[in-house]
C-alpha cells in the first residue's frame, strides 16, 4: 500500500477520506493540522505524497506546504480545497504544489491524479540531470536555482519547469495547455475549463518576465504568441 499523509482539520471529511483511499490501496496516516503531520515526518514517518488542505487551524496550507518543501522538494504535494477560485490554484501552484483539487470532485478524481503523481514519483531518474544552458540562462531545476547573466532570479518549482519547457523547444511556439500540462501533468483537466487555464498560465508568464526583468530590464525572451501561448527567443 502507498503510503499517504492526509491533513484536514474537518473530522469527518478527514475520516471518510481516509477510509475510502484505504480502500483504493493508500495506506492513510492523518492529521487534524499542519504541524502534527510536520513533526511526524520529522521524525521519520514515510509518506510518498501529501494531501493538504487549504484552511487550517493555526498553520494556513500554504505555509505547510512551504515547510514541507523545505524539508524535501520532490515529495509531491496536492493541494484540497472547499472552494476553487482562480487565485487559489495559481497561489498552491507558485508555493510549489503539484496538484490542486476541488473537494466536491470527489473520490474518483481524486485517485487517478494520486496514482499518476505516485507513478511519476517511482519513474523519476536517479542521475543527476544536466544543467540547462541558453545563451545567459543557466537553469538547474535539480538545485532548484535558476541564474540569469550570472544573477539568481529566484523561481519557484513551478516556474523553472515552465522555463524548461520553453527552453527545450526555443524558437517554437508552446501553448497554453501544453504548460499548464507542465504545471500539472499530461492530461490534467483545468477546473475551470479553457478560460481559467490560460488566464492561469498568463498570469505565471507575466510572474516569471518580472522576475527575469529585475535583473535585466530588457529582458526579452519569452515572446508572447497571440492565442497560441509562449516561445523561448534564444538569441537574447
Amino acid at each position: 500500500m502507498t503510503p499517504v499523509a492526509l491533513v484536514d482539520d474537518d473530522d469527518l471529511y478527514r475520516e471518510t477520506l481516509a477510509a475510502e483511499l484505504g480502500d483504493h490501496g493508500f495506506k492513510v496516516h492523518a492529521f487534524a493540522d499542519g504541524e502534527s503531520c510536520l513533526a511526524a515526518l520529522a521524525q521519520g514517518l514515510v509518506a510518498e505524497l501529501v494531501l493538504l488542505d487549504w484552511t487550517l487551524p493555526r498553520l494556513q496550507g500554504l505555509e505547510v506546504l512551504r515547510r514541507l518543501l523545505v524539508k524535501d522538494r520532490n515529495r509531491p504535494v496536492i493541494i484540497l480545497t472547499g472552494r476553487a477560485p482562480v487565485h487559489r490554484e495559481l497561489a498552491a501552484l507558485q508555493g510549489g504544489a503539484i496538484d490542486f483539487v476541488d473537494k466536491a470532485r470527489g473520490i474518483d478524481v481524486l485517485v487517478p491524479r494520486m496514482r499518476l503523481l505516485v507513478r511519476a514519483d517511482i519513474a523519476r531518474p536517479e542521475p543527476e540531470p544536466e544543467p540547462v544552458i541558453s545563451g545567459p540562462l543557466l537553469l538547474q531545476a535539480h538545485k532548484g536555482r535558476a541564474e540569469w547573466r550570472g544573477r539568481e532570479v529566484g523561481l519557484t518549482v513551478v516556474e523553472q519547469r515552465i522555463v524548461g519547457l520553453l527552453v527545450a523547444n526555443a524558437g517554437q511556439p508552446v501553448t497554453y495547455r501544453a504548460i499548464y500540462d507542465q504545471v500539472h501533468y499530461a492530461g490534467f483537466v483545468a477546473g475551470d475549463g479553457e478560460r481559467g487555464f490560460k488566464l492561469n498560465v498568463r498570469t505565471m508568464i507575466k510572474r516569471l518576465r518580472r522576475k527575469f526583468q529585475a535583473i535585466d530590464p530588457d529582458f526579452q525572451a519569452i515572446r508572447s504568441i497571440t492565442g497560441l501561448g509562449y516561445s523561448w527567443d534564444a538569441s537574447q
